[in-house]
């Protein structure tokens, strides 16, 4: 108990941004600082964190692989009635779980990166001017929209959703009127 409070606390923890499971050997925060991108700006982007579990998957999925030929090996010599020294083997199950739970990090980080990536696509669709920001006034572009004009797309964007959303809201009180009767019929 005494070690959890002998840790460092500040800038050196890493923080965490991702799902329970295993963390980086060492030296990996030494490469997450050499690249120049801080620690939490890395945890948000799916992309860098897929290539960082990467290597961990690897090496996961060649540990299981060994526990497995070990376990293999120690359970026919024992079905063969050979004896043989009374050598700890580690557990299967928890290298198994070890693996899926890196399986799953991955897996996030892709839909992660998917959705960020369609509502890129959707965003360059819905929006594909730019508008000049008050920031940098000279460097407006020839393509971009002016912000009254951005205004009046997003008022009618919002319009749009407005209806759908009542049309939505009328249908489903149709359903919901329609439903009693025929339920009664039979």
């Amino acid at each position: 108990m005494a070690a959890p409070m002998n840790q460092p606390v500040g800038p050196q923890v890493p923080a965490g941004g991702g799902a329970p499971g295993p963390q980086l050997g060492p030296g990996g925060g030494q490469q997450q600082q050499q690249l120049g991108l801080p620690q939490q700006q890395q945890d948000f982007d799916p992309v860098q964190r897929y290539r960082m579990l990467i290597p961990q998957l690897k090496e996961s999925l060649q540990n299981l692989m060994k526990i497995a030929a070990l376990n293999l090996a120690q359970n026919t010599n024992i079905d063969n009635g050979q004896k043989i020294a009374d050598l700890p083997v580690q557990r299967f199950d928890k290298s198994l779980e070890e693996f899926y739970a890196l399986c799953d990090q991955l897996e996030l980080c892709l839909r992660l990166a998917y959705e960020c990536l369609s509502q890129s696509y959707d965003s360059a669709k819905h929006s594909p001017t730019l508008v000049p920001t008050a920031t940098k006034p000279d460097a407006v572009q020839t393509e971009s929209l002016p912000y009254t004009q951005y205004l009046s797309m997003i008022k009618s964007q919002i319009s749009c959703a407005k209806d759908i959303h009542n049309a939505l809201l009328e249908c489903s009180k149709k359903i919901m009127g329609k439903t009693p009767n025929t339920q009664g019929v039979l």
